[in-house]
Formats: structure tokens, C-alpha cells, sequence
């Protein structure tokens, strides 16, 4: 008896050892824009090695656009992407949108990051608001560069161990969200100034709405999660066009926190804590601009 038993506990203790990690596949679109902006391989890469050091976490990165290998969404917890958006996103290319869909019927989550959680109208709007709950639409959201004021944060398990912070970036607002805000809770908002509204009216500049909920005094959401009625969970965050940005713990703190609780992973009671050198911020940035090579003869 005592062999047995001493035998199922190893049995029991090798099966915990070989326990499967939490997945998050980490998708970085294409170098965009000039150095230090839309680095998405460079931010990617550095959520992957903060959520690395969390036993259990198992952060994969694909870097310049959706995977050709969709394989490697199998047994994903969560998928996140920070890339480009509009007509060149890497979700709405090809059939990776549908492939995406057979993902969040199972209930994998989902985070879009800054650009990313821009779709076009007429390819990807639906199912951005399905999926994450939020998403940019063109004629009715903005994106100036500010400076918000998180002052106010909410209880969720996203804002675990963030302090209110303020930070300069090109914040969209105005999102288009789910009916009635249904299964959503913002995570961070803040009142523009009018200031945000002074170019003229257009897709991504102006319109009537934007400028007359500004004029109300109505706080802005530019980061939020999402529940779907399936149990998946979705996460939108509009900021991270610099890079310099993820260098304020808090900001990081929020996306870091988010990637955990769309896949499904408990947060931190003081969420993800993690130290990060100087290096490590400036690390795989994409290389821009320079001079440009010598043409072949």
C-alpha cells in the first residue's frame, strides 16, 4: 500500500510539472510611422519578457503581421495585436478575420492595441464590437495627441496595482462602443480639451458628435475591457503610439495587467510588477529612417 501511494504521489507531482502554461500569442504588425513610433515588434517583445517572468505565462511573439503558421493560435488563452489599422490591418487581411472568429467562438480573449483597434466599417467593425466591446470608427472617433489625466480608476482586476498617472500620447476617443455599453467597463478616461478638437472635421479629425460630447463635459474612455456573453474577454487600449510611453510603470501596468485577465489568468493583488532596465526599453526597435542604401548597378 505504502508503494502505491507513494508512487500515485509521484505520478500526481510529474502531471503538476508538466502542467501547460497559459498561451498569449503576441501579434507585432510592420514597422509604421518614424523611430520611437508604432514600434509594435519592440513594445511586443517587451510585454513578452515581462509576462515571461510570471510562472505559468507563456507570452509567444509573430512579428510583421498575422502568422502565415495559424497553428500557433491553437490553445491560445488570449491574442493581442498592435499594428497598423484601417484597410492594412493584419486581422482583416485574407481570411484571417474568420480565423480569428473560430478563436473568439471558443472563447479565447482578445487585446487591440493603439492603431489595432481600428477595423474599417465595412470589414471588421462588427466583429471588433463583438469580440472587444470597442473600436475606433472613422467619422465619429479622433485621434489628436494630448495629455490625459487618470485620476480616477475603477476596481477591476486590470487597474490591480496602478496608480493614477498622466501621459502625452495620441489618445483616440470617441470610440464607437457596444449598445448601451453593455458587458463594458472603462478602465481609463479622461475630459479632452477643446484644444484636441482645433483641426478641421474629418475621418479621423472631426465631426458634430465628437465635438458637441466634448463641449457636454463627457469623459472620454481610451481603455477598456469587455466581457462577451460567451465568457471570452476583450481589451482595447488606445494609446502606445511612443514607445518612450511604456517606460511609465503604470501605463504598462494597465496593459500588462490586461493581457492576464483576457486570458483568464488571476491578476496580481498588485498586478504584474516587474523591472525593466533602460536597455530593455530600447531594445528591438525597428530601424527608420537613415540613409537609404545605394542602388545595385
Amino acid at each position: 500500500m505504502k508503494t502505491i501511494t507513494i508512487l500515485a504521489v509521484t505520478v500526481l507531482m510529474s502531471a503538476m510539472s508538466f502542467a501547460a502554461d497559459t498561451k498569449i500569442v503576441l501579434i507585432a504588425g510592420r514597422a509604421s510611422h518614424g523611430p520611437g513610433a508604432h514600434e509594435h515588434n519592440a513594445g511586443m517583445l517587451l510585454f513578452q519578457k515581462c509576462l515571461n517572468q510570471i510562472p505559468g505565462i507563456k507570452a509567444e511573439v509573430y512579428s510583421g503581421g498575422f502568422p502565415k503558421d495559424l497553428s500557433v493560435l491553437d490553445g491560445a488563452a488570449a491574442v493581442a495585436i498592435y499594428s497598423d489599422g484601417g484597410g492594412g490591418h493584419p486581422a482583416l487581411q485574407g481570411d484571417n478575420l474568420a480565423t480569428l472568429g473560430k478563436h473568439m467562438d471558443k472563447g479565447v480573449g482578445l487585446a487591440l492595441i493603439h492603431y489595432a483597434v481600428e477595423p474599417t466599417k465595412d470589414k471588421g467593425e462588427k466583429e471588433f464590437l463583438n469580440w472587444v466591446g470597442g473600436c475606433f470608427e472613422i467619422n465619429w472617433s479622433v485621434n489628436p495627441f494630448w495629455t490625459a489625466n487618470f485620476k480616477d480608476l475603477p476596481k477591476h482586476p486590470i487597474t490591480r496595482g496602478v496608480k493614477p498617472f498622466s501621459m502625452n500620447d495620441e489618445w483616440y476617443y470617441h470610440m464607437r462602443f457596444a449598445d448601451d455599453m453593455k458587458g463594458v467597463t472603462p478602465i481609463l478616461f479622461d475630459l479632452p480639451g477643446p484644444d484636441t478638437l482645433k483641426r478641421k472635421d474629418g475621418p479621423h479629425e472631426g465631426n458634430p458628435a465628437v465635438r458637441k460630447d466634448v463641449a457636454d463635459g463627457k469623459p472620454q474612455t481610451v481603455a477598456w475591457a469587455y466581457e462577451r456573453a460567451n465568457g471570452g474577454r476583450g481589451f482595447g487600449f488606445t494609446g502606445g503610439h511612443n514607445h518612450t510611453g511604456w517606460a511609465e510603470e503604470n501605463m504598462r501596468r494597465v496593459v500588462l495587467n490586461a493581457l492576464l485577465w483576457v486570458a483568464k489568468v488571476d491578476v496580481p493583488e498588485n498586478g504584474v510588477q516587474v523591472t525593466l532596465t533602460e536597455d530593455d526599453l530600447k531594445a528591438n526597435l525597428d530601424v527608420k529612417g537613415g540613409p537609404k542604401p545605394a542602388k545595385k548597378k
